[in-house]
Parts: C-alpha cells; sequence; structure tokens
C-alpha cells in the first residue's frame, strides 16, 4: 500500500451491541472481498458518504496510526472488555492483502499483552502462527455455501471456501477455540444447497453462529421465507446439540423462539 491509500483516525476502539464482542476496532477502511448480499458495512459506508464507489470500497486502506491509537486506547478500556472483536465494517485477514494480515495480528498481540481476549471472523486465511497466542482468543470463518461459485459470486474477492475451512482446521486441531459463522445464509431461490453438508464439514468447531439473510429483495419473494429459516436455525441447533457444540441463532432468524 501507498501512502496515498492510507489514513488516520481520532479513536480505534468503541462499544458495540454485537453479541460476539462488546467491543471492536476496524482497523481498515474498505473490504477487498467485495460481498455482494448486499454487504451492509459497504452499504452504511456509502450511505453516509465514507466511501463514493463499489471500486473505492474494494480498493482497502489501513488505518497508519493504528498502533498510536492503540498504545493509548488498550490500558483505558483494558477493564471493561470482555471480548475485542476484529472486525465488523472490514475484514482482518483480508485475502491477499498480507500487511493488513500482518497489521491484524499484531494487534492481536498486542491486546493480549494487556490481558484482552480477541474475537475474530474473516472471509480470508487464517494464519497458523495465531496457534502461539493465548488460547483465550477466539477465531471464526465465515461459511454460507461449499459451493466455490456460488461463493465467487457473492464473495468474489475472499478467500476459497476450502481454504478457509481448512485454515480453520489446522488452528482447532492446534487447541484453538474455533467457530463458524454461517451467516447470512440464503434462501433456495437465491441458492439451493444442503445445510446438512456444511454443518457436516465444519463438525470440529467448537460453535456455530447461524443466521438469515438480510437486505435482499429476493428472500422476500421466496414463498414462506420465515418458515424457511425456521426450519433452517432448528436444524443447526439439533446438530450442534447432538455434537456439543456451542451455537447461537441470531435475531430475527427464528421467530418462534421469539414470540
Amino acid at each position: 500500500m501507498s501512502n496515498k491509500e492510507i489514513v488516520t483516525r481520532k479513536s480505534l476502539i468503541y462499544k458495540t451491541a454485537v453479541e460476539y464482542g462488546d467491543y471492536t476496532l476496524n482497523h481498515v477502511v474498505g473490504c477487498s472481498h467485495g460481498c455482494k448480499y448486499p454487504c451492509y458495512a459497504y452499504m452504511m459506508a456509502k450511505r453516509f458518504k465514507k466511501i463514493d464507489s463499489y471500486e473505492d470500497w474494494t480498493t482497502p486502506h489501513l488505518v497508519d496510526n493504528t498502533f498510536e491509537l492503540l498504545s493509548k486506547e488498550l490500558p483505558k478500556y483494558k477493564e471493561k472488555i470482555h471480548t475485542l472483536h476484529l472486525c465488523f465494517s472490514t475484514d482482518p485477514y483480508m485475502y491477499g492483502y498480507n500487511e493488513i494480515c500482518k497489521c491484524s495480528t499484531r494487534i492481536i498481540e498486542k491486546a493480549n499483552v494487556f490481558g484482552i481476549k480477541c474475537s475474530v471472523l474473516t472471509k480470508g486465511i487464517l494464519p497458523v502462527e495465531l496457534a502461539k497466542m493465548p488460547k483465550q482468543n477466539e477465531y471464526g470463518i465465515t461459511v454460507i455455501t461449499l459451493d466455490e461459485n456460488f461463493r465467487k459470486e457473492m464473495e468474489p474477492g475472499a478467500a476459497p471456501i476450502n481454504e478457509r475451512i481448512e485454515a480453520l482446521r489446522a488452528l482447532s486441531e492446534l487447541g484453538c477455540y474455533t467457530w463458524v459463522s454461517i451467516e447470512p445464509y440464503p434462501t433456495p431461490n437465491i441458492h439451493e444447497q444442503d445445510l446438512q453438508q456444511i454443518l457436516n464439514r465444519i463438525s470440529f468447531v467448537n460453535k456455530i453462529i447461524f443466521g438469515r439473510l438480510h437486505y435482499n429483495k429476493l428472500v422476500s419473494q421466496y414463498r414462506n421465507h420465515q418458515e424457511f429459516f425456521n426450519r433452517c436455525a432448528k436444524q443447526v441447533i439439533a446438530f450442534c446439540e447432538n455434537n456439543h457444540i456451542d451455537y447461537h441463532i441470531k435475531t430475527g432468524t427464528l421467530i418462534e423462539a421469539e414470540k
């Protein structure tokens, strides 16, 4: 990355209401993965005029003063943070961006020095070196399909599914806590597939999070789409309970459970 592509910020760590991280940070602006579900982070960045176009979004900009800010903020927040999540509006292990990946690993190392547990979610390749870090950290990947053609359509710049899963498996075999986010899961009119095959493929993980696809008009066009998501959520729950895997069903996915 050239200096022209680098930005600075006034703060980095902030509190969040999302369930798998009470605090988070985003040390990159944009994401080269260019997900077309559509991507909520991209929609919000465009709405609030933080980026101009899809092309701008998919050209990531590393926050230049990340570690200067962390040196100030980690001591300030260390007694408040239960889990520091990387990341909600970008990807910490962006596929093909070695500088961003190295930066993310350094952030985790620095947070761990202050006794702060980190949670990671990526559509990239988790480096095996993460296994050398404290086992309190939690490493996750997104898997919404095993079909590589559909992956290329929906996550054009992300890592291939098989490589993603095998990198996670390697960390699991080295004793790390691993998890998978099956979100946003599509309705059959968008892509027909067997959820059980996905679950079987990731049966080695410690936790599975399942969530429906939002912000896509094709979902509402699928007849009985809520019943579909209810069935899928119950299938995930049954699978996890039978295999002693922790799970979380995202709000709005299993409506029956919320009545």
